[in-house]
């Protein structure tokens, strides 16, 4: 069932787990060394994680910056840049900046990363995704390699 934050932004099931829609692409694009071919300079994406959804390890080849939006906090855990995913502690994500929680987080280009709602959460959590150079399918990788 569509979350009723995800079908008022028109969102559809993401690969990784979540809802999301693309929101944005810029019209300059580059071809970035170590990148197969051309790339928007940068996009972005509404993605919404439901009360105990969480998101797959996954990683891009790009640099990604979260940005929280509203909803309850959000925790971001990066992996690494290895083979496989080596959990850390979260990065948290919200509006209690007096507690630590922070409202944006970059996961650098290559590195593992998960996501999912503060436990007991109640409500969906909206953030927005910037990717630079900008995201590709063919730049994309979830941890059973799919």
């Amino acid at each position: 069932m569509t979350p009723p934050l995800a079908r008022l932004l028109d969102l559809a099931p993401h690969p990784e787990g979540g809802w999301f829609r693309r929101t944005w692409t810029t019209g300059a694009t580059l071809t970035p060394p170590g990148y197969p071919g051309p790339r928007a300079s940068a996009t972005a994406i509404h993605y919404v994680l439901a009360p105990g959804e969480e998101s797959r390890w996954h990683r891009v080849r790009s640099d990604e910056l979260w940005c929280w939006h509203r909803g309850p906090a959000l925790s971001l855990w990066l992996g690494g840049d290895g083979d496989a995913p080596a959990e850390e502690v979260p990065v948290v994500l919200g509006d209690r900046v007096e507690d630590g929680q922070v409202a944006t987080a970059l996961v650098p280009g290559g590195v593992w990363q998960r996501a999912a709602p503060a436990p007991g959460a109640d409500a969906e959590v909206l953030v927005t995704c910037v990717v630079s150079p900008g995201f590709d399918d063919a730049d994309f990788t979830l941890v059973d390699g799919g």
